[in-house]
């Protein structure tokens, strides 16, 4: 009941939509590799081993190295947003602004398709040099461009998450994680990243450089146009100070305090799910062409029967439950990845060694000599 006390409205619509973020996401991104593979053999007759990565130039997939050193690029941008905030602030809100339109046209694209089949073709419509789209793409990203206008309007929390949102989407959609190396090097690296930054940085600093640079508001662009214009007293100045979409933020019901959550948070364990989604899919195929071959003689039926994916996302969630009790208990800002990533991992890594799968996961899962092309299709 204690543990319940302590978590409001805020707390419980943060839990559900970063839930829904990483399954959308993990689901959008074995999606693209499904429309990949078909694109693939449209195109070429030949066959090879598939290894994980997309024929997509726009995905990327992340290695060892680097894994080792974001945290490190990490660090490096968080200071200069501390130390320079107000002289980087504008590019940095036009950059994000650019960033979260194109981030949110990708995460309504889906239902624009939905919306335009019955009425449009497919048929992609020519603009120049820029490219060729189709009517669903183009009014993805209209919408978009209009959201994002109407938050650099009003700077409302809700169009902030709106985008913050079709950040965390495309984010999990366009990186890969190729095995659990890397992954376990990404997510222990993240972790000491914000356990330092968030426990260790004001006895350095004299401040929390992480609370400080996720809560700290940008001028907003057309407030600066104008001053730069001196386009008048009244003119651009009644524009609200933005909240950048680097984070989720939810109001309690009483309206005292917001619930913020980092996108860091959602998007770094939401990587290793897409990882094990993708995994789970790889597998069930490899079984299926191997006609049902059991586990090992140690599992049970049971236990075989048991995805990567839900386990992984149920110890998301009791990480993100654990983080929120902790900050409401100790009354401070809390490093949400000091929790979701052993709660994500170690179940992982257990399970994965009790079904025998830890050594092909833990490099290149997805890549096989065998000869067959569905056993390699994820």
């Amino acid at each position: 009941s204690r543990a319940y006390s302590l978590v409001d409205s805020s707390q419980v619509s943060t839990f559900l939509i970063s839930i829904l973020l990483i399954v959308y996401g993990s689901f959008r991104s074995l999606n693209m590799d499904f429309e990949n593979q078909d694109k693939e053999k449209d195109s070429s007759s030949t066959t090879g081993s598939f290894n994980g990565n997309s024929t997509n130039n726009s995905i990327q997939t992340i290695d060892s190295t680097q894994a080792l050193f974001l945290p490190i690029g990490a660090s490096v941008s968080l200071l200069v947003m501390f130390f320079f905030f107000d002289s980087v602030q504008v590019v940095f809100t036009i950059c994000t602004a650019v960033l979260a339109t194109i981030a949110f046209a990708f995460l309504l694209l889906p239902m624009c398709q939905y919306l335009t089949r019955p009425c449009s073709p497919q048929n992609k419509i020519s603009f120049g040099c820029c490219g060729r789209f189709t009517a669903a793409e183009l009014l993805s990203f209209s919408l978009s461009v209009m959201l994002v206008l109407i938050w650099v309007l009003t700077g409302h929390w809700l169009l902030m998450d709106a985008l913050a949102m079709g950040l965390c989407v495309a984010m999990i959609a366009f990186v890969r994680l190729p095995s659990l190396k890397v992954s376990c090097l990404l997510l222990s690296g993240l972790l000491i990243y914000d356990v330092f930054w968030v426990f260790f940085s004001a006895y350095i600093f004299n401040s929390n450089v992480m609370v400080k640079v996720a809560t700290q508001p940008a001028d907003n662009p057309l407030d600066v146009l104008s001053r730069k214009l001196h386009l008048g007293p009244n003119v651009g100045r009644d524009v609200p100070r933005l909240s950048l979409p680097g984070k989720l933020v939810f109001p309690s019901s009483t309206g005292s305090h917001f619930s913020m959550l980092g996108i860091g948070d959602i998007v770094m364990p939401g990587l290793l799910l897409c990882f094990v989604l993708r995994y789970d899919n790889y597998k069930k195929q490899a079984n299926s062409d191997s006609c049902g071959a059991p586990g090992p003689g140690n599992i049970s039926g049971r236990m075989q029967k048991v995805s990567y994916f839900h386990c992984t996302l149920i110890g998301y969630f009791v990480g993100l439950l654990t983080a929120t009790v902790a900050s409401r208990i100790h009354r401070a800002a809390q490093p949400a990845l000091l929790y979701l990533v052993p709660f994500t991992l170690l179940p992982l890594l257990t399970m994965a060694y009790l079904k025998g799968d830890l050594r092909r996961m833990w490099s290149e899962p997805f890549h096989s000599k065998s000869s067959s092309s569905r056993f390699l299709e994820v």
